[in-house]
């Protein structure tokens, strides 16, 4: 998948989707019944990358909160 940005205002719901599942698959697997990411602290990767997909937050915004929180997302 090519997309020349990952900012909400250039992405569809689906891409946004897309992007998350492939940064994801980084660490060398699905998400699928994974909970690796609740097992760093960072909870689930759904409720975490929900507000990106639903178009309310940025990236950037997520990861952000997350580095300041020391990993826990509010």
């Amino acid at each position: 998948m090519e997309i020349k940005s990952i900012l909400i205002k250039d992405t569809t719901r689906e891409e946004r989707i897309r992007i998350v599942q492939e940064g994801l698959n980084q660490c060398g697997g699905a998400c699928d019944f994974c909970n690796g990411c609740d097992n760093l602290g960072g909870g689930s990767v759904d409720a975490f990358y929900e507000p990106y997909i639903n178009g309310e937050k940025e990236l950037r915004e997520i990861n952000e909160e997350y580095r300041s929180n020391s990993g826990l997302v509010k």
